[in-house]
């Protein structure tokens, strides 16, 4: 899977980036400086903070010249909000949408074509934003909106447990399903503890990949056998959860997986509840702290990802495009609203929005970003909300700058990434364009699906029956679904 979508984003990427963003037209023109520049509006996506009065906003106004009015979205019912403003046609100049957003507007009509615009003034966006991304901005052969990329497809999760209850055992870090298998039963014997705490999330793409099961968070789509199959409808599914119903059955799992929180999952690790459970590297503080007030001499170990039946490890990473940034059709300043968009993209500016003022808000060691804190924090802490677009070459080694505030968070991030080098494989539809029946099914076929699972994990319902759960998964949207990736699939390979 991962190679056949590999050949396809490569072929994309080589495309002239003329040709992602409409192809031919006269050369951009830059924004001149000499001409009074309009107060601009945009939107933004909730957020904890005040962009008027943030320095990020203030630095932004210095760089590019544009005074920028901030509203925000509420952090309740932002969709209706979002509909209401559209009706009225609000005079925004930039609103910040995520992927159901953009399609349902972009449908509705109320989104200006971006293609001419870009031309003309898109200089710095065409040569930082790659024809991946680009593509997966485009509806119906039209772009409505510039892809906010993210850092680049990383891994957030692994198994960490208790190294020194393996060296007391004297027992070595499992390297296979079975191995682990082996390690769980002798630490619920020897322990008397919960060999794997987990709850709430049954895709876990740390063990389901031994399997040929790549699927896990934010990751449902997969390529076999040349066409794009949701993790319901992969055949491997039946395997991995006939192997954790094993693993609940036998006590090797969580009694209680089926209504643990995250909160949860932490304090039984921390508490000396159990062994080990699936963690994500932005936790490492809270873990490591909680841990050593509890147990000073205790040590946590990383699970290297399991090597599968195939003999080869896998592991899930997510990425992609989590923002468009649209121009509204009524705005009354879609010229000087791309300039504006377009400026914040020139490479220096860019970089201080990304991560401040180098020997203020970040330095260099060794070639890598590091903050200065608590400057970094106070000042620049809500910099990824003005972004719009980003430096595709550049922003994941500047984003990385925020992993490195704490030692722990950056130790546990660095060693997933390490991990997962040459093994790491991601959605099919990662850099697919907003889809109009994926959209609309996919949060209430999810939570079927992970209400499913569980049962099937639980023992609530027996696996006999998932044939039944596929067809009503299909009838309840699933077969919209997967026309509409196979569609969008069979047309990116042309």
């Amino acid at each position: 899977m991962t190679n056949k979508l590999a050949v396809i984003l490569s072929v994309t990427v080589l495309a002239s980036i003329a040709t992602a963003c409409g192809g031919g037209g006269p050369a951009p023109e830059p924004a001149k400086s000499d001409m009074a520049k309009p107060q601009l509006r945009q939107l933004l996506q909730y957020n904890r903070f005040d962009p008027n009065n943030d320095p990020v906003g203030k630095y932004l106004k210095e760089k590019t010249g544009y005074d920028v009015k901030y509203d925000m979205l509420p952090v309740e019912n932002a969709d209706e909000k979002l509909n209401l403003l559209m009706a009225n046609k609000e005079p925004y100049d930039i609103m910040k949408l995520n992927a159901n957003q953009y399609a349902k507007l972009s449908s509705s009509g109320a989104l200006e074509p971006l293609d001419d615009l870009i031309k003309k003034y898109g200089k710095n966006m065409q040569e930082v934003i790659g024809p991946a991304s680009w593509n997966g901005a485009r509806l119906n052969g039209k772009l409505y909106a510039i892809p906010e990329g993210s850092s680049g497809v990383a891994t957030g999760t692994a198994l960490v447990y208790r190294q020194d209850w393996l060296d007391e055992l004297g027992l070595k870090p499992p390297t296979t399903r079975d191995e682990l298998y082996a390690v769980l039963k002798t630490v619920k014997e020897k322990k008397n503890v919960i060999p794997i705490a987990g709850g709430k999330d049954p895709f876990q793409a740390e063990i389901g990949s031994t399997f040929g099961w790549y699927y896990g968070p934010g990751t449902n789509w997969s390529v076999r056998d040349g066409k794009i199959v949701h993790m319901v409808e992969d055949p491997k599914t039946k395997d991995y959860l006939a192997f954790m119903k094993k693993l609940y059955t036998e006590g090797l799992i969580d009694a209680e997986w089926a209504i643990n929180q995250p909160n949860k999952l932490l304090e039984k690790f921390t508490s000396g509840k159990a062994f080990m459970f699936r963690s994500g590297w932005w936790d490492a503080a809270n873990l490591n702290n909680a841990l050593a007030k509890n147990f000073p001499d205790a040590k946590i170990g990383i699970l290297p990802y399991l090597t599968g039946d195939s003999g080869k490890a896998a592991q899930v990473g997510t990425g992609g495009i989590p923002w468009f940034i649209a121009i509204p059709k009524w705005s009354p300043n879609k010229e000087e609203a791309m300039k504006y968009l377009d400026l914040k993209l020139e490479k220096d500016i860019f970089k201080g929005l990304a991560i401040g003022r180098e020997g203020v808000h970040h330095e260099v060691k060794d070639g890598k970003y590091y903050p200065i804190l608590p400057k970094f924090n106070d000042e620049w802490n809500f910099g990824s909300d003005f972004l719009t677009g980003t430096d595709e070459k550049n922003y994941e080694a500047y984003w990385q700058a925020r992993v490195r505030k704490n030692e722990f968070v950056q130790n546990n991030y660095e060693t997933y990434q390490a991990n997962a080098k040459g093994i790491l494989y991601h959605d099919a539809l990662t850099y697919a364009p907003p889809m109009a029946d994926i959209s609309k099914h996919s949060q209430k076929l999810q939570k079927q699906a992970e209400d499913a699972f569980i049962k099937y994990v639980t023992g609530a319902e027996p696996l006999e029956t998932y044939d039944k759960f596929l067809e009503q998964w299909k009838a309840s949207g699933g077969s919209d679904m997967t026309k509409a990736a196979n569609e969008w699939y069979k047309s990116s390979r042309k």
